[in-house]
């Protein structure tokens, strides 16, 4: 049972290296590398899906599993695919035609370390493999929740979700925005599958009503605050710290929350944020103790 994951009172760091430890093995036993030719996109999915990070969206996914009591198994492998599809997505936002990124968790983006094709096809491999691993019973035993929880990635994936956020994201490289429009670009790119990793736990437990209405607004408050956070790195942060450039929302002329609210606005909007989110729990006391933490983490965070 996800119980077991961690003790009772742990911390966000260690319930996070816990998390990060398990949903890597997997990753990487789904993504052992055959012998043939095409292999060399395999390794390019492994770079990036196991590269260094914060795993924030499995451990959001393990932490609202185990307010329903879910199996171990079924937890890892939603865990598991959120973070192939936040890995592929990272795949496509830094290529040329996007963000034109060379740096990426410390390390040189996948198109940088291959070349942009097999960049291209990597990510394509990370997202349809998500949906793979979704589908195959280790998820769960019912079908139809194995139904529902492919439905809801492709969501928050899709036009409606990721896909949308980042057409919104070009856009506003040469178009400005109001709050309202970059509210909604990061509600779609960055919150959706936020939203998703915590409503997935609820998926999973069968979970109806007042609960996964709870963890939704939980997961949306959380999305924005983590955005904004985000925003507040690239203008204060340290390439060294964050692992990839600062200064690029500035460089490209693009609105964000800083830019229109400024950053001492912005970090009290997070702040705000963060109280919402928190007061979501409520109805699961103590249980939900570290979905608290968390998100208190992702105010305070330097990566």
């Amino acid at each position: 049972m996800t119980e077991n994951l961690w003790p009772d009172g742990v911390t966000v760091s260690d319930a996070t290296a816990i998390a990060t430890r398990m949903t890597d093995a997997l990753i990487e036993r789904l993504l052992a590398a055959p012998t043939g030719l095409e292999a060399r996109v395999y390794e390019a999915m492994r770079y990036s899906a196991l590269a260094p990070g914060k795993r924030l969206r499995p451990l959001l996914v393990l932490a609202a599993a185990r307010l329903f009591g879910v199996a171990r198994r079924s937890a890892l492998q939603v865990a598991a695919a959120v973070e192939m599809v936040h890995a592929y997505s990272l795949i496509h936002d830094d290529l040329p035609a996007m963000d034109d990124s060379d740096l990426r968790r410390g390390r040189p983006t996948c198109h940088k370390r291959f070349d942009e094709a097999t960049a291209i096809l990597a990510g394509d491999g990370l997202l349809t493999m998500a949906f793979e691993v979704l589908a195959h019973p280790d998820t769960h035993g019912d079908p139809a929740v194995r139904c529902e929880l492919v439905a809801a990635l492709a969501s928050a994936a899709g036009s409606a979700g990721m896909v949308g956020g980042q057409m919104i994201d070009l856009i506003a490289e040469r178009q400005a925005l109001d709050i309202a429009a970059i509210t909604r670009l990061q509600r779609m790119k960055t919150g959706a599958l936020i939203a998703f990793s915590c409503e997935a736990g609820g998926i999973l437990g069968k979970a109806v009503g007042d609960l996964r209405t709870t963890l939704r607004g939980y997961a949306h408050d959380l999305g924005l605050a983590f955005q904004i956070a985000d925003d507040l790195l690239d203008v204060e942060g340290d390439a060294a710290e964050t692992g990839k450039p600062v200064g690029a929302d500035v460089a490209a002329g693009k609105a964000t929350f800083v830019s229109i609210l400024g950053a001492s606005r912005a970090r009290a909007q997070a702040e705000l944020l963060v109280d919402q989110a928190v007061a979501h729990l409520d109805l699961f006391e103590e249980r939900a103790e570290l979905l608290r933490q968390v998100a208190r983490f992702v105010i305070n965070r330097r990566t």
